[in-house]
C-alpha cells in the first residue's frame, strides 16, 4: 500500500496497489477508521467510521495537498486514464 509520506498529521493517505484501474482517488485512515475520497472532484467515496466533521477536515487537507497526492498516483499508477 503505497503511503503518501508528505502529508503530516494523524491521517494515513495510501493507495491500495490493484486501485489503478479506477479513478484518482485516496484511501485515509486513523486508528481502525478509514475513507475513501475522490479526487477529481474531491468528494466522499465510502466512510467507516469518521465523523462528519472528522471528514471536512479530512476534504480540506486533501484539498490543500491535491498536486502532491496527484503527483503519489501518478508516480504509483502512471498517467491518468
Amino acid at each position: 500500500m503505497p503511503t503518501v509520506k508528505k502529508i503530516d498529521g494523524p491521517y494515513r493517505f495510501f493507495f491500495y496497489s490493484f486501485d489503478c484501474n479506477e479513478l484518482m482517488h485516496i484511501h485515509v485512515q486513523r486508528e481502525k477508521r478509514i475513507c475513501k475520497y475522490w479526487l477529481e472532484p474531491i468528494v466522499l467515496s465510502k466512510n467507516y467510521g469518521f465523523t462528519s466533521n472528522e471528514l471536512r477536515k479530512i476534504k480540506r487537507i486533501i484539498e490543500e495537498n491535491i498536486i502532491i497526492i496527484r503527483e503519489a498516483w501518478y508516480e504509483h499508477c502512471g498517467e491518468s486514464k
